[in-house]
């Protein structure tokens, strides 16, 4: 298993890269004039803020357990893709007004060629560090990492729109279309903004395993599941790295306390093995009982959706 250490590292990475993209994407903008390349160069700023954001969050998330904290701390992830999710909504907002002032007063363009060098360059840094945190994240399933490399990725393609829009105005003369790739660029990450905030909703609000990872823990219950063994109340649900997973298992009465737990452990494991990093919780009941199948709401006495 990665440790902290490790992904902080990667954080720290994402900060340099954000440092120097800020540097290049403002010097490519102070050549140019170009309020794209001015709205690619805010975005880079907000990489910078999120990705600081980022590590504060994974250390937060990578605390034991405590007193006050049974369960840990891996939720605090979901405030870090949160956070960025409303910087990259606050990014667009402001490409979008200057964008719409630049298309109002229209201004031409200067050195436009050392400029898209500049900026091809800072893009290059993103390209390469987004796709190492993409990777990482989705390995170690840290949705703090995933979402600055989201993040990195919308850069990139961000940058790659404003390179073509400011190249075809230095092209064709038409001045306009800086600012209307301004405002391309700013619907653009608004769609990664929303997605990264649903995303951390998702999770502060316990949404359920994947339905890949749910279908991997019903075909481990299959392999258990006899005219004697039975399951219900199966919940699942994640906290960063983190998954959760509950289940009520019958079977006969007259089996001995050793029995049932000898299953549970074999259960347990198994399931363990199908979804990396998941806390299993079982609670044993006779099969023969009605009141066994009274209790598989959430609150007992409620009947089960």
């Amino acid at each position: 298993m990665v440790t902290q250490p490790r992904l902080a590292r990667l954080l720290w990475l994402s900060i340099a890269a954000a440092a120097a993209t800020i540097a290049l994407k403002t010097a490519a903008w102070l050549l140019t004039g170009s309020v794209g390349l001015l709205s690619d160069a805010a975005e880079s700023v907000v990489n910078l803020v999120t990705a600081i954001i980022a590590l504060a969050t994974l250390r937060w998330a990578s605390q034991p357990p405590d007193d006050q904290h049974l369960y840990g701390h891996e939720k605090a992830e979901y405030f870090s893709a949160g956070a960025e999710g409303s910087m990259i909504l606050l990014a667009a907002v402001t490409i979008a007004w200057l964008a719409l002032d630049r298309l109002l007063d229209t201004a031409a363009l200067q050195d436009v060629g050392i400029g898209l060098i500049v900026s091809a360059a800072a893009s290059v840094i993103n390209l390469g560090v987004g796709l190492l945190l993409l990777r990482a994240g989705r390995r170690h399933r840290s949705i703090a990492l995933e979402a600055d490399g989201h993040h990195l990725m919308t850069d990139v393609w961000t940058s790659i729109g404003v390179i073509a829009g400011v190249g075809l105005v230095a092209v064709t003369g038409v001045e306009r279309l800086d600012p209307v790739v301004a405002l391309a660029v700013a619907a653009n990450i608004v769609v990664t903004g929303a997605r990264l905030l649903r995303r951390s909703v998702d999770g502060l609000m316990d949404r359920a395993l994947p339905p890949e990872t749910q279908a991997a823990i019903r075909a481990v219950l299959e392999r258990y599941a006899t005219d004697r063994v039975a399951f219900h109340a199966l919940r699942t649900r994640r906290s960063g790295r983190r998954s959760f997973i509950s289940l009520h298992v019958l079977v006969p009465g007259s089996w001995s306390v050793h029995e049932g737990h000898v299953l549970l452990e074999l259960l347990e494991r198994d399931l363990r093995a199908a979804v990396p990093e998941a806390t299993v919780f079982t609670h044993l009941e006779p099969i023969e009982d009605a009141a066994s199948f009274a209790d598989t709401a959430l609150e007992r006495g409620q009947s089960p959706e």
